[in-house]
């Protein structure tokens, strides 16, 4: 597990030292570039499916795990302010890391923890890229989870269904319209 959130923070690191390098002719920063994100959607995208293939009828979960609902009501979606979108978005990362943690603690099967490992790592690494765009890092109080906005998965390929959707969705929605992404850098 540690080698993947080595791997995620160097290559978030690499992305901030290339956009801090002296006299770099990008605009925009490069966690801003849209191929960062599909990256990390092709993962969970291939975890999905990996699951699926693996899990056949046991990856059945004992007890019902809380996630972040994926759909967007675009009209509500730009009633808000980045910051009411960043703590929405967060919040999912948040739902989505502990949801994904709870599965890890009971699988045995090294190639499913492998794969977990990994989704973990991608969500902190997405949480990281997020603080790079100067976005305030945020997660739920106890009180402020019981209101979020939220449903039950009872399979791991349904978490990593909405695990994708969530990235292709939300996640992407705040990155491409992140005000760090839309000034110059000079």
């Amino acid at each position: 597990m540690q080698t993947y959130v080595v791997i995620g923070l160097v290559a978030v690191l690499l992305i901030v030292l290339e956009w801090t390098r002296s006299g770099m002719p990008s605009v925009l920063k490069p966690v801003c570039d849209p191929r960062v994100l599909d990256r990390f959607i092709r993962e969970a995208q291939d975890t999905e499916v990996a699951m699926v293939r693996l899990c056949l009828s046991s990856c059945a979960l004992s007890l019902s795990l809380t996630v972040p609902l994926t759909s967007v009501d675009f009209v509500a979606w730009d009633k808000k302010n980045v910051q009411e979108q960043a703590q929405e978005v967060q919040s999912g990362l948040w739902l989505l890391g502990k949801a994904i943690d709870v599965v890890r603690a009971s699988v045995s099967n090294t190639a499913l923890q492998s794969m977990l490992d990994n989704s973990y790592s991608n969500i902190h690494s997405i949480r990281q890229v997020i603080r790079t765009l100067n976005i305030q890092d945020w997660s739920p109080s106890p009180t402020e989870s019981a209101s979020l906005d939220t449903r039950q998965v009872s399979s791991t390929p349904e978490l990593f269904r909405v695990q994708t959707n969530f990235l292709r969705g939300k996640v992407r929605l705040l990155l491409s319209h992140a005000p760090a992404c839309h000034r110059s850098s000079s």
